[in-house]
């Protein structure tokens, strides 16, 4: 297969066909960039907040707080833990009271994507980490392993999920799948048999796409 452009551009010639360890069980070998305090602390102080106004409560004789599910306390161990990746972002639009449900943005800085800025959501159970997050894909996207409704393809979501990966795996899968995009597992089977008879064809419907415009009879929104 062809590889996609580097960062200034052009093609690399050391670019390989995908054969992630994501696409199959595990992460070995990812190196991680970036430190996440302010979130740390942020979770530290909402923790702290909220013990106060339990022991403020039982001070007034009011029955004490719901405790959190399993889920949660994972989930906020999970989140204490995050380190990531410098092309991606985090944030909670429900603020401090609901973060079982927050965006990522990824902005690759190679490959077909790159420039490109794609927000995912995800909804966390009460039965996390023994189910995985529930994610899918806010921006409308040319890609082989992201239909058009925003479902995404990726194996440690289904079947090799397992309760000792985090939501920094899921992060780091979903950066892979834009710089190594996956014909081989497709949802969109238009981009993927495009991608592997004619990596060309498919850098330009990318380009496209990310720069607002049809592909086929498909309207994408512009995220570049």
């Amino acid at each position: 297969m062809e590889p996609g452009p580097n960062k200034n551009g052009s093609r690399s010639s050391s670019y390989k066909k995908n054969k992630s360890p994501l696409y199959s069980s595990s992460l070995d070998g990812l190196i991680s960039h970036g430190l996440l305090n302010s979130w740390r602390a942020m979770i530290r102080l909402f923790k702290i907040k909220d013990q106060r106004k339990e022991e403020a409560a039982n001070a007034n004789g009011r029955a004490p707080a719901k405790k959190q599910s399993a889920g949660e306390l994972r989930l906020h161990k999970d989140i204490s833990e995050l380190n990531l990746p410098k092309t991606t972002t985090i944030a909670f639009p429900n603020g401090k009271d609901d973060l079982m449900n927050f965006e990522i943005s990824i902005r690759p800085d190679e490959g077909y994507y790159l420039g490109g800025t794609f927000t995912f959501t995800f909804q966390i159970s009460a039965s996390y980490p023994h189910e995985p997050p529930k994610v899918k894909c806010k921006t409308k996207v040319y890609h082989p392993n992201i239909d058009l409704e925003g479902n995404v393809c990726l194996n440690i979501l289904r079947e090799d999920w397992k309760p000792v990966l985090n939501i920094n795996t899921v992060i780091y899968g979903l950066n892979l799948l834009f710089t190594q995009p996956n014909d081989e597992d497709p949802l969109n089977h238009e981009a993927a048999a495009v991608l592997h008879d004619n990596p060309r064809l498919f850098e330009t419907n990318v380009r496209r796409a990310m720069a607002g415009g049809y592909v086929g009879n498909t309207y994408f929104t512009r995220c570049i």
